[in-house]
């Protein structure tokens, strides 16, 4: 284009920087404006919240605390029934072999022309008049009757139990299989050779040792003022056969009984505590 001298010199026009999108794009971006305002995390918790799932967690706790614990108390009636059955077994298989109870001399001559009770607590006896007790010793715990099924000879003092010597287990034959405590308070086989049930009290074995076809005749489930349901019936499968001229004479038709006194750790033969009533109630015996 020809431009004539000393003619005032007109500017070109310029590209507009909007049309051009490479322009564009090299153009400073705006600055956002940020808040001075603190922002919430979102993983944080207010102390209300933390409160709410405390107070939350305490109530299902509560819930949960008797549930398990009547779930403990059925553990251990449970395990209870199996441990009696094992020694009512172990006892019919030494019975089977020998002819005989697992008792001492001095226990059957104790016993006399009654059934044998081995077991009750401090206060309680096959005479129904306390421990009783004969050449000294008193025959208030199972730990002779024990010491035969397990085929213990000796004490860990080193003293001799009733089965010295394998005197009473002359095949050495483990009948009874149960663990050892290794303290004299605990459940199991004790130091002392006493069977504690799983709430720490020993448990009560009744053997037919007057060898009555009748049946057996346990200390505390004889009485009247605790078996008798109606006449000559008794509870939980027990009868009297003698009703009119013995009261006292609920009897088990076989050969062994054994029992636990239970989660509470009592019974009583008092008149009112009935097999299913009051101390009674919770016992876990070998024929319910």
């Amino acid at each position: 284009m020809e431009v004539r001298r000393g003619a005032a010199a007109l500017p070109l026009p310029s590209p507009s920087v909007l049309r051009d999108p490479d322009r564009r794009k090299n153009l400073p971006k705006p600055m956002k404006k940020t808040s001075s305002a603190p922002r919430r995390s979102g993983a944080a918790f207010t102390l209300v919240e933390l409160l709410t799932v405390i107070a939350i967690i305490g109530i299902l706790a509560a819930m949960l605390m008797p549930v398990l614990a009547a779930a403990k108390k059925h553990a251990k009636i449970a395990q209870a029934k199996t441990e009696i059955q094992g020694i009512v077994t172990a006892i019919s298989g030494y019975d089977q072999d020998y002819s005989r109870f697992p008792v001492t001399a001095l226990e059957q001559a104790a016993a006399g022309t009654s059934d044998f009770t081995t077991g009750m607590m401090s206060g309680f006896g096959p005479g129904r008049n306390g421990d009783f007790t004969l050449s000294g010793y008193t025959y208030d715990n199972n730990s002779n009757t024990v010491a035969i099924l397990m085929d213990l000879t000796s004490y860990p003092t080193g003293n001799p139990t009733a089965n010295f010597n394998h005197q009473k287990n002359p095949k050495q034959v483990k009948y009874l299989n149960a663990k050892m405590s290794g303290d004299t308070t605990s459940p199991g086989v004790g130091t002392d050779f006493v069977y504690r049930d799983p709430w720490g009290n020993p448990y009560i074995i009744t053997m037919n040792t007057s060898y009555s076809e009748q049946g057996t005749s346990d200390w505390l489930y004889s009485l009247q003022s605790v078996s008798q349901q109606n006449g000559s019936s008794g509870y939980n499968g027990l009868f009297n056969p003698t009703f009119g001229v013995n009261p006292d004479n609920f009897l088990f038709h076989g050969k062994v009984m054994v029992w636990s006194a239970g989660p509470d750790g009592k019974y009583s033969p008092l008149t009112g505590q009935k097999a299913n009533v009051g101390d009674n109630k919770d016992n876990v015996l070998s024929w319910q």
